[in-house]
């Protein structure tokens, strides 16, 4: 089987390099490694032309507009792999990472993308984690994500995490990044909504914690901070999620996911409760987060409504 391998990658070349470097040193190697990087990214343009990469067969793919899924969805048009792996520049995949991902897809013809772990490696540390369930919408519609905690035996999910997927590329010929998601950088959750359209197709979606990759967390761009709350990116990533559980979803579950992420909701995206317990804590972001996840809501669900008419 071909593989070709997609690297979205913006102003980050000392990032994108230990990227590069891991993918040389892969067991298996790339049959053909994409790297998309935007038109006036001239940092990232100088590194490559000057890279010494003999060992990478390397397509370097220039976009004329920013975000993520502009990207993604240029990377993907311009493979040529029968298995489509996608990984941050701010990743390293470990060397038997792409060896590991064709053997999953090799092994059973059902099954329609590959995930695995993220090790993330934060403040001089790595996070060391462990949880079970991972990568899952529950009944209700909670996502449930954790695939940088997950252990365990590879099993079936329905989310596959953007740092670390692959897909096979007859069962996600027809399916494209959504770009109708927010954002302006990373547009949060275009992974959820990819790996929910495979899953809805009937494709067999593996989540195996040792198809592992190294995941070095850079800065994103100021008004997506990972850290400090932005009403912006919250409210972006409150709609995207929205939009993306309620068109997975069938009635009356669909329903039940209004009401829930609207009276309980998370610590992070809160609906009354949630809000109520922050506020107890003395959260001093309680009452903009609380205010910001409703009116993502708001606006997820009326475009849900208006998507599907």
């Amino acid at each position: 089987m071909k593989i070709s391998v997609i690297i979205p990658s913006y102003c980050r070349p000392d990032d994108l390099n230990r990227c590069l470097e891991s993918l040389c040193n892969q067991i298996r190697l790339p049959d053909e490694t994409i790297v998309v990087i935007r038109a006036n990214d001239l940092l990232t343009s100088e590194y490559l032309a000057s890279g010494d990469l003999i060992k990478l067969p390397l397509k370097i793919v220039r976009a004329d507009k920013p975000g993520q899924i502009h990207a993604l969805n240029l990377g993907k048009s311009n493979a040529t792999g029968d298995i489509i792996a996608i990984t941050d520049d701010d990743g390293a995949p470990r060397p038997d990472w792409l060896q590991r991902i064709e053997k999953h897809f090799s092994d059973d013809e059902r099954v329609g993308g590959v995930g695995g772990r993220d090790w993330v490696h934060s403040e001089n540390k790595i996070l060391d984690e462990s949880q079970q369930i991972v990568g899952i919408v529950t009944w209700f519609g909670k996502r449930i994500g954790g695939h940088h905690w997950g252990v365990g035996l590879p099993r079936e999910v329905e989310i596959l995490k953007g740092a670390n997927m692959s897909y096979r590329s007859s069962a996600v010929q027809s399916i494209h990044f959504d770009e109708r998601l927010l954002g302006k950088g990373a547009q949060v959750h275009n992974d959820l909504a990819f790996s929910l359209r495979a899953k809805k197709a009937g494709w067999k979606l593996i989540y195996d914690p040792v198809v592992a990759i190294d995941h070095y967390i850079a800065p994103r761009e100021s008004h997506e901070d990972r850290v400090v709350f932005n009403h912006e990116a919250h409210f972006n990533a409150v709609y995207n999620e929205t939009l993306v559980i309620l068109e997975y979803l069938l009635m009356p579950r669909r329903l039940v996911f209004c009401a829930w992420s609207i009276v309980v909701g998370t610590r992070v995206c809160p609906g009354l409760f949630q809000f109520m317990m922050s506020a107890i804590k003395r959260d001093d972001t309680a009452l903009r987060r609380f205010k910001s996840t409703l009116s993502g809501r708001y606006r997820g669900f009326a475009a849900y409504r208006e998507y599907n008419k």
